[in-house]
């Protein structure tokens, strides 16, 4: 009987071993399924903050502008900053100053930085395409600004303004300041272009003679020099010294006998120095008004001289639109969404028609300058007190 409780017991102690057993085993495991479970919520986790970080990835835009000798170049660069800083993008603008080894070298440094896009305003539109190629096979894109750079392929888009229309505004100018449209003449012109390195310049050109030539045809205009055509008028770098030089050249040259009524130039800085000139043989006084002279740009200094009564219009650009406008196609062009562009065919660069969005160019003189600059906000009153 003894040996029969002993076996029992035995076998309830073995059972009881064999449970405890099972139950270690379970905790194991469901120890092991909790680690497994907070391994996988901090994977996801991470996951997430990494998502969440290159989301909020910042681009940078690399800004290479021509000159701080322009005060147009100046508000153009500090526009852009504002803008793309304020919807968060890092920005490198630089100056070259004229100098095209150096814009090259701004923008292979801004390259090599591995900047995202490339806004560029270039001195030299022909000077680009090995640059190009490089930030091209880094996958940065570029946007050329204002002036179309030529020659490469590698010229994604185009933000400036109807380069054409600001040719045809000047010339509308003189057109309707002499009364050519009502058949009075003759009177004399001379014609100063841009610089021949700039595309923009041909397009002031082209612009301005499709008004002028019928005049010049039918004799309603005559240029005593005979300068015409952007081989013989044009203004290397838009130097307003240069300018002035060969304003007084023609003057010594063709107007001993003769007044000049008129004078297409394409630049305020360009104005400023022909109106020098003018002035220095006694135009502007009561024997000998001052001529029709055009402009460009709305620079303060010709806005001045507009009010003084020497040079008579220019054409405003307003570079705050521009600069917004770039930055919504660069916005665009780096979220994969549809570029804004209103004009496919107008700008071959000898390689490509570049997509392009132009800008509504205005017409300013002593009638509207204060609803054009003042009240956009573009100047401030005082600047002119």
């Amino acid at each position: 009987m003894k040996s029969k409780k002993l076996f029992l017991l035995l076998i309830a102690l073995l059972a009881l071993l064999v449970m405890t057993a099972c139950g270690s085993s379970d905790d194991a495991a469901n120890d092991n399924d909790s680690d497994d479970a907070t391994t996988a919520d901090t994977t996801a986790d991470t996951t997430t903050e990494d998502v969440a970080e290159t989301s909020d990835e910042t681009y940078s835009v690399g800004i290479s502008m021509p000159t701080k000798s322009s005060t147009r170049w100046i508000s153009d660069g500090e526009s852009m900053v504002q803008f793309f800083e304020e919807q968060g993008y890092e920005t490198d603008l630089q100056y070259a100053e004229d100098d095209i080894p150096n814009q090259l070298a701004q923008i292979e440094n801004m390259v090599t930085k591995g900047v995202d896009v490339l806004v560029i305003a270039a001195i030299d539109g022909t000077t680009l395409s090995d640059v190009l190629q490089q930030a091209a096979d880094q996958g940065i894109k570029v946007i050329a600004y204002d002036r179309l750079i030529r020659d490469s392929g590698n010229v994604d888009y185009y933000a400036t303004f109807d380069n054409f229309q600001v040719g045809v505004l000047q010339a509308s100018y003189i057109e309707d300041a002499l009364g050519l449209a009502d058949g009075n003449g003759p009177f004399n012109i001379e014609l100063f272009g841009g610089s021949p390195d700039d595309n923009n310049a041909y397009f002031f050109y082209d612009g301005a003679m499709s008004v002028l030539q019928p005049y010049i045809d039918n004799g309603q205009l005559v240029v005593p020099s005979g300068q015409m055509g952007m081989d013989q008028v044009s203004t290397l770098r838009w130097d307003g010294a240069t300018a002035q030089a060969r304003m007084e050249n023609l003057l010594s040259a063709y107007y001993t006998e003769e007044r000049v009524d008129a004078v297409l130039s394409p630049y305020d800085g360009l104005s400023i120095g022909i109106i020098s000139s003018l002035k220095g043989v006694g135009y502007g006084s009561d024997d000998l008004p001052m001529p029709v002279v055009t402009g460009q740009d709305a620079e303060l200094p010709s806005v001045k001289s507009i009010l003084a009564g020497e040079q008579t219009s220019t054409v405003f650009k307003d570079t705050r639109e521009l600069a917004k406008q770039t930055v919504a196609m660069v916005d665009a062009l780096l979220s994969g969404e549809e570029v804004p562009v209103n004009d496919t065919e107008t700008y071959e660069n000898g390689v490509k028609i570049v997509p392009s969005y132009l800008l509504v160019p205005v017409s300013v003189d002593i009638n509207n300058w204060e609803e054009a600059l003042i009240e956009t906000g573009y100047y401030t009153a005082d600047e002119f007190e």
